[in-house]
């Protein structure tokens, strides 16, 4: 390894993925000031704000996902200079977008009045739950339209707006929450679903925040967005359709397989799944270090491959991974270490505790794995080579890490049913064999394209 080049890489890196971090974090804070400031009304209205979220996130997410195809268009297309081609393929996302933002407000209102009768959850709760979901969805088409502007923002190297304007989200949430919760400045008194009102308008600053930006930027004058309209192009919207559906689903596939091994363990008791939580959670927090070097490799992967310049993407694969692994090794030693620490910051409870220290033990091991798998997913995206992301972490997450989780978990075929530790084994399986097969996918894909050169 050339220490020299390793420098150069990581800090071209890490200019790129800082902000995306930030931006990531400031993002869960918002959640964690909904939590909390909802929580303060009554622990209905937490429980209201905790259930929406984890309705919302999973939609979000993979719409999240399907806009991230753009941020690897465009960083191939400015590689190549073909600023030109930049704005339509940034119009087509936002089509697609605005659509899925609109489908959200329409979903809300055809599925609610079928399912608010059979949801078997205690009323106040429901009312709240549905309030919430019924404000939050009118911020959707905003936020949509936000992501868009942030991937043609970041396909162009350009993060730090989505920092600076994932802050000023912050700034306005906690008063806007202030206001809607506890009714304040006249308006009513909404409780948790208050926290939807909040995060809509939010959305839609960020939105407008992030159009300004686009707008009078001089860094972005290469690839203007405004110079001309572009109206929907079927051949367009089907190539990021193509190239984002994968990574949509890919992230859902992950999303999903930890909210289903947590309703798995709700019949072992209150202190196996808040132990399960806070284990999560903390990993979640951990993992965003990174996930936002892999958006940066993305770009930077995606730049080099539009530039033909294959040796510098092979290069910057080969260095982010070595710097995703050394992440990795601090933030595992620092959860070993921390782990009961960490653990007495959630709860008080010696018996969770105990139990969430240790799951967050196993949780250190599988870092290196993650490491690597999602550093790998982030380079295939700069490929555009996603539909393998699909296929293999559906593979790696539902079939080696749930089965062998319920198998160890729940049964005695193998061992005696070890309970949470067997899922906790599954999701190290699962991460592993996701990272080997990604990696080589990595490899293949290098290989082919060297060869058709």
């Amino acid at each position: 390894m050339n220490i020299s080049n390793f420098r150069i890489n990581t800090k071209s890196l890490m200019k790129l993925a800082y902000p995306i971090l930030i931006a990531q974090l400031v993002q869960n804070l918002m959640g964690f000031a909904d939590t909390v400031m909802a929580g303060r009304v009554s622990a209905t209205d937490m429980a209201a704000v905790a259930v929406a979220s984890s309705v919302w996130l999973p939609l979000i997410l993979t719409i999240y996902g399907l806009v991230m195809a753009l941020a690897a268009i465009v960083s191939q297309l400015a590689g190549a200079k073909k600023f030109h081609d930049i704005a339509k393929a940034t119009y087509q996302t936002a089509w697609i977008a605005l659509s899925l933002g609109i489908l959200l407000i329409a979903l809300y209102y055809v599925i609610t009045p079928l399912v608010i009768d059979i949801i078997p959850l205690e009323t106040q709760l429901k009312q709240l739950l549905f309030d919430y979901l019924g404000y939050i969805v009118w911020g959707g088409p905003g936020f949509c339209l936000y992501l868009v502007l942030r991937n043609y923002s970041e396909g162009l190297s350009h993060t730090k707006p989505t920092m600076i304007i994932s802050i000023i989200g912050l700034l306005i949430n906690i008063p806007a929450n202030y206001i809607f919760i506890y009714g304040e400045f006249g308006m009513p008194a909404l409780g948790g679903a208050g926290c939807g009102i909040a995060t809509a308008i939010v959305y839609w600053v960020m939105f407008i925040s992030m159009f300004i930006y686009c707008y009078v930027s001089k860094k972005l004058k290469n690839a203007p967005l405004f110079e001309r309209f572009y109206w929907p192009d079927w051949k367009g919207i089907k190539e990021i359709i193509t190239i984002g559906f994968p990574i949509s689903m890919s992230l859902l596939f992950e999303v999903s397989l930890f909210a289903a091994v947590a309703i798995i363990l709700v019949p072992f008791g209150a202190e196996v799944v808040a132990s399960h939580q806070i284990a999560i959670n903390f990993s979640g927090l951990v993992f965003m270090v990174p996930l936002s070097l892999a958006m940066a490799v993305t770009i930077q992967v995606g730049f080099a491959i539009g530039n033909d310049d294959l040796a510098k993407a092979k290069e910057i694969c080969r260095y982010s991974l070595i710097l995703s692994l050394l992440i990795a090794m601090g933030t595992a030693l620092f959860t070993i270490v921390f782990r009961y620490q960490i653990a007495e910051m959630y709860t008080i409870d010696t018996k969770v505790v105990e139990l969430a220290a240790s799951l967050m033990f196993l949780a250190s091991l599988f870092q290196f794995s993650d490491a690597i798998q999602v550093i790998s997913a982030g380079a295939l995206r700069g490929y555009k080579d996603t539909k393998s992301i699909l296929y293999i972490t559906f593979f790696s997450y539902w079939i080696i890490g749930l089965s062998f989780g319920l198998v160890l978990g729940l049964t005695d075929w193998i061992i005696d049913p070890i309970g949470p530790y067997g899922f906790w084994i599954g999701f190290i399986l699962g991460l592993t064999a996701a990272a080997v097969l990604l990696a080589w996918r990595l490899k293949i894909i290098q290989k082919r394209i060297e060869l058709a050169h």
